[in-house]
């Protein structure tokens, strides 16, 4: 984090158990933040017998693939220099959650991105498989509310404080799931955090769609792979040239399954004068939508020109905010290293598979490396904080090296970091166990038995 934020933001924010405050409630488990992993985590947990309260900080679960717009299930298949077809590699409760998109009519079939494939979701059908899956559980929903502090007994989490406009009440839980994606529950405890390379992380984005769109002519031209020709990005560089704002020239155009609509993934989100911005500051995360939503006008501009099927083309609206990649990652019991994610390295405590490459986004283009044929296996101790007790994160915010990250972020594998932090929580409840000292083996075994493949 930058010396400004350090000046600026107060990160501890702890109460003692003996607070003051109203008791919302007292809960197995608190999950905070309604994104894949919380949805997941919060679902598997009630579907055990636990008492669960998800909060989520808007009206709607989603998180990033939602709120952010991100749009696609990026995670979920192979990638290969031969495979003509998607060959999938990860299923539990991403399975789950893609079924029920695909039922609801609200996902489409598998789209050519690279070297392998992903499939892009309706953003309202997301909120409606989330709704259902987390009310006919059993969780008790707790939205338009953020957390601001954590009931501490020394170093065990007791719970959270939460502010919404009816003001601030305490909801006290045997343990916590921080799937805010921004490790909100692990920075407020005074836990140890890192910000991607020494302070320097990936770019965030401003997704958006466009209606109206004459798809069969703009496939044709276009091309069959999400990710743009080598021909549209010297035209986005010749523009440039030209003094557009166009400061990314790798751009990504997916199908939706609405029909005559795309997805577009094509800004590069950074201060006027170049500098990079960390969204943790509300500051720069305000620069990112004021500046994103001005590109988003640029590059649709610029592809209504430049690609058949678009010369009547509309922009129908942008991410809620900003797409996040990267924030805040915990200081782990051990993290997920780059060298195991370019190995595919399965260490014994590994539970989720990866086989997404490291998709960095810093500088003017996102640079890929591929895992072809193969995945890795994120361990366990990744999603537990070296210090705390009584907490597991799920998401984005897991301890991991920077390149590392940029592969283990997407959200598949965030869907199943809930799918394994909610069973860790089942066990560790059961048999009044630390989840550092969980039996990774029975963990590993329960994720089979939903579904998983390890």
């Amino acid at each position: 984090m930058s010396g400004l934020l350090h000046e600026r933001w107060m990160l501890g924010n702890t109460v003692p158990v003996d607070h003051g405050l109203p008791v919302l409630a007292e809960v197995d488990v608190v999950v905070v933040g309604a994104g894949a992993a919380g949805v997941a985590a919060a679902t598997v947990c009630a579907e055990n017998g636990l008492s669960v309260i998800i909060v989520e900080r808007y009206g709607f679960a989603g998180g990033a693939a939602v709120a952010g717009m991100s749009g696609t299930i990026c995670g979920l298949y192979l990638a290969s220099d031969d495979s003509r077809e998607p060959e999938q590699a990860v299923f539990g409760f991403a399975e789950r959650f893609r079924a029920g998109l695909e039922a609801r009519g609200g996902l489409t079939a598998p789209q050519r991105y690279g070297k392998t494939w992903t499939v892009a979701h309706d953003p309202l059908v997301w909120r409606e498989v989330a709704d259902d899956l987390m009310f006919n559980a059993g969780v008790r929903i707790l939205f338009h509310s953020v957390i601001t502090g954590v009931v501490m007994d020394g170093d065990v989490h007791r719970g959270v404080v939460v502010e919404s406009n009816a003001g601030s009440i305490a909801i006290h839980a045997r343990r916590t799931i921080d799937a805010s994606g921004d490790a909100a529950v692990v920075a407020r405890a005074g836990w140890r955090c890192t910000f991607g390379d020494g302070g320097r992380i990936q770019n965030p984005t401003m997704f958006f769609r466009l209606g109206n769109v004459d798809t069969a002519a703009f496939w044709a031209d276009y091309g069959e792979d999400t990710i743009c020709s080598t021909e549209l990005t010297q035209r986005i560089v010749e523009e440039r040239g030209r003094g557009y704002d166009l400061p990314r020239e790798k751009i990504w155009v997916f199908a939706t399954p609405r029909e005559g609509e795309l997805l577009v993934n094509a800004t590069r989100l950074a201060d006027t004068d170049g500098r990079m911005l960390n969204v943790i500051d509300p500051e720069d995360f305000t620069i990112a939508e004021l500046l994103g939503r001005k590109q988003v006008r640029g590059y649709a501009d610029f592809l209504r020109r430049a690609v058949d099927g678009l010369d009547r083309s509309f922009v129908v609206d942008t991410g809620v905010e900003a797409g996040v990649r990267q924030t805040r990652s915990i200081a782990s019991v051990a993290p997920l290293t780059n060298d195991q994610v370019v190995a595919c390295a399965k260490p014994d405590d590994g539970i989720v598979r990866s086989p997404w490459p490291i998709e960095l986004h810093d500088g003017p283009r996102p640079r890929l490396h591929w895992l072809l044929d193969d995945y890795y296996l994120v361990p366990y101790s990744a999603l537990v904080p070296e210090r705390g007790e009584n907490i597991i994160v799920a998401g984005r915010c897991l301890g991991a090296e920077h390149e590392a990250l940029a592969s283990a972020r997407v959200t598949a594998q965030c869907f199943e970091y809930g799918h394994a932090a909610g069973l860790a929580t089942v066990m560790s409840l059961e048999s009044d166990v630390a989840y550092r000292a969980l039996d990774v083996g029975d963990l590993k075994s329960r994720l089979v038995r939903g579904g998983s493949a390890i």
